[in-house]
């Protein structure tokens, strides 16, 4: 019997939410819809320029998103990130702890530095635009994994932005490994267009001989097989993993149950922020699979996750509402 559900490895980051328009991010020179990583003296200079606007915080990072998911639903979730010995640091820590996950900060001592903090901004359009300032989580390597943790749950879920820094890709490595020999199932999320286009032979190696699950959105999928074609990136993928989901926006989202191809209409709604949508998908996904619902059924309610999140701002949903989506 497995004590966790699933184990969840990736960037610690507190989300600073702000809403801007598109001109003020042209002025600051802030490219519109990807996430740009940026240094420390950047990272300040927006915050002084920010420091009078309203802005929601929450402790984010793509996979503890979708962590945090899981347990709201009902589920069991571990997270192992890093943090510093910092207020936002500790900010992080409560935060996950509220939210019913276990982690690796509850048992081991927090080094000094800056904990990571991710500012995203949201246009009138709904979309996102993010400025990570990684701090010590772009230092998170094997120390933080905890194997027996890992070894007692029945999935691993992997953060592909963890690729961009070499200690990271080390540790996604190590989990993989560990979940393996534990028969513990491996799922990853390619996280983001930069990441593939970037540091794709990383991937590979994150990925490795092959993985149970893989989620990944459109443009992802599609950099990743290095084609124009869905059809092309669906062929692709079945090369990397066993099954998988590739989200389409406003299209849906196409889930490959390791037999068939399995189309999942996307929930009609008025989005007004996209954040947090991709993860809020996997982490009902993961629910949905670990909880006795077929490939389909998973696909749906994440659908309906998905749908919820982008009508509200930020990247989660209130815990009562989340288990709603389950019986409606």
């Amino acid at each position: 019997m497995s004590n966790y559900h699933v184990y969840g490895i990736g960037n610690a980051l507190v989300d600073m939410e702000y809403e801007i328009s598109p001109e003020l991010m042209a002025q600051m020179q802030i490219e519109k819809g990807v996430m740009t990583l940026i240094e420390e003296d950047r990272h300040h200079s927006i915050l002084e320029q920010f420091s009078d606007r309203p802005c929601k915080k929450t402790c984010g990072g793509s996979a503890a998103n979708t962590i945090i998911a899981v347990s709201q639903f009902g589920g069991k979730g571990f997270y192992s990130c890093k943090v510093a010995h910092d207020e936002t640091g500790t900010f992080y820590l409560e935060d996950l702890l509220r939210n019913g996950v276990e982690t690796n900060l509850q048992h081991q001592t927090r080094p000094s530095g800056v904990t990571g903090k991710c500012l995203v901004f949201v246009t009138p359009d709904a979309d996102r635009t993010m400025n990570t300032y990684l701090g010590i989580t772009g230092s998170f390597g094997t120390t933080e994994l905890v194997p027996d943790a890992i070894a007692a749950s029945e999935y691993l879920y992997i953060e592909g932005y963890l690729v961009s820094s070499p200690t990271g890709q080390t540790a996604a490595i190590k989990a993989r490994e560990i979940a393996s020999q534990s028969g513990v199932k491996t799922a990853l999320s390619l996280s983001d267009i930069n990441m593939v286009k970037f540091f794709k032979p990383g991937l590979l190696d994150m990925i490795g001989p092959g993985l149970d699950f893989i989620f990944a959105n459109e443009s992802e999928a599609l950099t990743m097989a290095e084609t124009e074609s869905l059809d092309g990136a669906v062929t692709h993928l079945k090369t990397l993993s066993k099954r998988f989901a590739i989200t389409l926006g406003a299209k849906g989202s196409i889930i490959f149950d390791g037999e068939k191809l399995i189309e999942i209409p996307a929930i009609s709604v008025q989005a007004i922020d996209t954040v947090g949508a991709g993860d809020m998908y996997a982490g009902a996904f993961l629910y949905g699979i670990t909880h006795g619902m077929s490939d389909a059924e998973a696909g749906k309610l994440a659908a309906k996750a998905a749908g919820r999140i982008v009508t509200t701002y930020g990247p989660r949903l209130l815990k009562e509402e989340t288990r709603s989506l389950i019986a409606g």
